[in-house]
């Protein structure tokens, strides 16, 4: 199966060492396997506890309340916020970037014709610079084209003080594999302490990705956000292979999503499963994911194989069988979100939902909520969380999509 048929993290308090941070949470035992969820779908309290009794405690699962901030999309890949309340939005299939200012759409012009649009690839993640204000620099990941070749690409872009233009600075990362588009990845991710970015990258559908260290496919990269190249302290910064280098975590199948837990900087990675297993994982230097579809891409093995050699880490949440095609995630931030205060909201594709998954201080998921008026909308594919603790989440229906802004009541 293909495509399922930030908050400001600019604080200087925060480690600069996630790599430390996250081999503290394996140290824990963070990754481990919990099991297919339960899924709560009743009221608005709904919730589903798994591993864990019921704490009675607990502040209770909020009324969501959901606006549309635009509507009329077409497969919005992805939604950032900007400077003086704009949203800078990407449409995967139309390769089109638009800033949208108090509901209203303007198309900013770049060399779209140059964005290559296959199945599941085209104009897909953004990243936006913590001081976009003075910069005015964001980043994307989108198919490219040169010639009669192509590939799929990370690039530095400036937005003009009008909002009308954006401006090729630099092609960051390139050489991202990409054959049909299906498995094109391709999300990024600002690390909240340091000067890396992450890549989450997809197999392209090619069962020698996942495992070959030399490959970009099926990775989690992690690179210096200006230049592109390696950081000193990634766990193959001294490979002779210059992409080896590039590599955080490797094993995975399509990466959707990548979110920065704010509390203590961990970053985890959502993906699609084949026909089961999406996957939320805990990320740490060499983690190796296990997708191993072998000669043929075979998707009937297990996401995660224990038969390879080596060790393989277990995903901290997974959707079981069968698939819902999970896609974009971020955290939630703030005490109106009672219950689903720090969780992971994770939107969904083919089961046109949203998840609130709940884990532990070592990553240990405690359950999983699925609210009813999240499930009115259609396929789900990003996830932003806003600086007030809102949610922007967009649709992915192919017609009349939309940005909504999820609020908890």
């Amino acid at each position: 199966m293909g495509d399922g048929s930030v908050v400001d993290m600019s604080s200087p308090q925060r480690s600069s060492s996630t790599a430390l941070a996250l081999a503290g949470l394996l140290a824990l035992g963070a990754l481990t396997t919990t099991g297919s969820p339960t899924f709560a779908d009743g009221p608005a309290s709904e919730r589903a506890a798994i591993g864990a009794a019921p704490d009675s405690s607990r502040a209770s699962a909020p009324q969501l309340k959901v606006r549309t901030v635009v509507a009329g999309l077409e497969n919005p890949w992805d939604v950032q916020p900007i400077a003086g309340g704009s949203l800078l939005v990407t449409e995967r299939d139309k390769a089109r970037l638009s800033v949208v200012r108090n509901g209203n759409r303007r198309t900013v012009r770049f060399p779209r014709t140059r964005v290559w649009v296959a199945g599941e690839t085209g104009l897909m993640s953004l990243a936006i610079d913590p001081r976009f204000e003075r910069t005015r620099l964001f980043w994307t990941c989108q198919g490219w084209q040169s010639g009669g070749d192509h590939d799929i690409r990370v690039s530095l872009w400036e937005l003009s003080t009008s909002e009308r233009r954006a401006r090729l600075v630099k092609h960051v990362v390139t050489g991202l594999p990409t054959t049909s588009g299906r498995h094109g990845g391709c999300r990024l991710l600002l690390d909240s302490g340091s000067s890396a970015l992450f890549i989450g990258t997809g197999d392209a559908a090619d069962p020698g990705n996942p495992r070959d260290l030399t490959s970009l496919g099926g990775k989690v990269l992690r690179v210096d956000r200006r230049t592109g190249a390696a950081l000193a302290d990634n766990p193959y910064a001294d490979a002779s292979n210059l992409r080896q280098r590039l590599v955080f975590t490797y094993g995975h199948r399509n990466v959707q999503g990548l979110a920065q837990r704010p509390t203590d900087g961990a970053v985890v990675s959502v993906e699609h499963g084949s026909y089961r297993d999406d996957e939320v994982n805990a990320l740490s230097p060499a983690a190796d994911f296990g997708w191993n579809p072998g000669p043929g891409y075979d998707e009937s093995v297990p996401m995660t194989d224990h038969a390879l050699p080596g060790q393989q880490s277990d995903a901290i949440w997974s959707s079981g069988d069968p698939t819902i095609a999970t896609s974009g995630s971020a955290w939630t931030s703030g005490s109106g979100w009672g219950a689903f205060d720090s969780a992971l909201a994770v939107a969904a594709l083919g089961g046109e939902r949203m998840l609130f998954i709940r884990f532990d201080q070592t990553l240990r998921q405690v359950d999983v909520s699925t609210p009813a008026a999240m499930r009115r909308y259609g396929r789900l594919r990003s996830v932003t969380s806003l600086r007030n603790g809102d949610l922007l989440v967009t649709t992915s229906n192919g017609e009349n999509d939309r940005i909504l802004r999820v609020s908890p009541r």
